[in-house]
């Protein structure tokens, strides 16, 4: 049978609501390390956690494992993983910071709802979302991953690089590619490319509504609205 501390441990206290005690534990073995301390003793790492050192010995070999810790001569510290994070982080908060603005603004003219995605593998992801501020419309969220092969932002993201599909000519003339019930019967969506300043294809933007809202006027909406995220996007 596994001691049981008379001391309720720090993930216990500050357990998430449905989440999982193992993942809870792992974190505050991890957010005992604080800004100045260059390294924990394994004795420190359980007392400032309230866990038994074979706990925490199970949980620092899976966060080597991520490297995410690492082991000294005297104890452990933060390791490369955490620099990894963080600059995904910053990558993601510059994104989002030249992004927003930008689909905010287009729902603002068009009163339709605003994406953008980029291509996972044979899917795209949503990163980015405005609601239109009608309650008839999708209703995709970031986050979510959609076929490659529907809708339009999906089509952007293959034609764009692919002088074979079908739509490569339209969105090299047009700058944008339309779709009516590609994805969903009844939804049409815009969709145009943004790329950086050497032309590699970085994600579409997508403005998407009921098809008997759309106007004709939205596309050149969502082209300019492509052309600006190219211009602050230039260099990524």
């Amino acid at each position: 049978m596994p001691r049981i501390s008379a001391t309720p441990s720090v993930s216990s206290i500050n357990a998430a609501p449905g989440g999982t005690a193992a993942v809870d534990r792992a974190l505050s073995v991890l957010f005992a390390f604080k800004a100045g301390q260059g390294e924990l003793t394994l004795s420190e790492l359980a007392s400032l956690t309230q866990l038994h050192k074979s706990t925490v010995l199970r949980l620092l070999a899976s966060l080597q494992h991520y490297d995410l810790v690492t082991r000294t001569s005297t104890g452990y510290r933060l390791s490369t993983g955490v620099l990894r994070l963080h600059a995904a982080y910053s990558a993601s908060s510059t994104l989002e910071d030249a992004l927003m603005p930008i689909l905010q603004a287009l729902v603002y003219k068009t009163g339709e709802s605003a994406a953008y995605h980029v291509r996972q593998g044979d899917t795209r992801l949503c990163l980015f979302r405005v609601d239109s501020p009608h309650p008839l419309r999708d209703h995709i969220r970031p986050g979510d991953v959609l076929p490659l092969t529907q809708g339009a932002g999906g089509h952007v993201l293959l034609a764009y690089e692919d002088e074979t599909h079908p739509a490569h000519e339209e969105l090299l003339k047009v700058g944008a590619i339309v779709k009516h019930g590609d994805r969903v019967q009844g939804l049409s969506g815009i969709s145009a490319p943004v790329v950086n300043a050497q032309g590699k294809l970085l994600g579409a933007i997508t403005l998407t509504m009921p098809t008997e809202r759309m106007k004709e006027s939205f596309i050149a909406e969502v082209h300019q609205a492509a052309v600006e995220a190219c211009r602050r996007l230039g260099n990524a």
